[in-house]
């Protein structure tokens, strides 16, 4: 994948993400892009866009992550989200819930595709688009949550 790839996922997503929401935190690599709120300490709970593997093949992930260092810790972030059913509605049956893919510790609501052509310059539109409902959809219950 090219470097740029996303760095032009992340430009594309700073203009689809809720603006309420406020200054979203982001960086970029060669394999995706993470975007979270708050203090930098906050990043345990984040929104990516990734190049990973699933049973040997390579995909793209996109969606929610709770990377606490406690499976307890990481259970309590989803468990707090998994009771409303109102992120569902705005992601459809394509988000999962559950352990993360490859590290079974943590937690994530993401979906998989297949990796993207970097040639195809629609694909960092779609990328971020789809990030961003995530982000949409997810952070506002995280936060409701962390205040009650």
């Amino acid at each position: 994948m090219e470097r740029s790839f996303f760095e032009h996922v992340l430009d594309a997503f700073e203009g689809f993400v809720d603006d309420e929401l406020g200054e979203p935190k982001a960086r970029w690599h060669r394999r995706g892009i993470k975007v979270w709120f708050g203090a930098d300490d906050a990043a345990r709970e984040h929104y990516e866009a990734q190049l990973i593997r699933v049973d040997g093949d390579a995909a793209l992930e996109i969606g929610y992550h709770a990377e606490y260092r406690s499976v307890a810790e990481n259970e309590a972030a989803l468990d707090r989200l998994g009771g409303r059913p109102s992120w569902r509605r705005a992601l459809g049956d394509a988000a999962e819930a559950g352990p993360f893919l490859g590290m079974a510790d943590w937690r994530r609501i993401s979906e998989v595709w297949e990796p993207p052509d970097p040639d195809d310059p629609e694909a960092p539109i779609e990328i971020a688009a789809r990030l961003a409902d995530y982000v949409d959809a997810i952070e506002p219950l995280r936060r409701a949550t962390l205040t009650t």
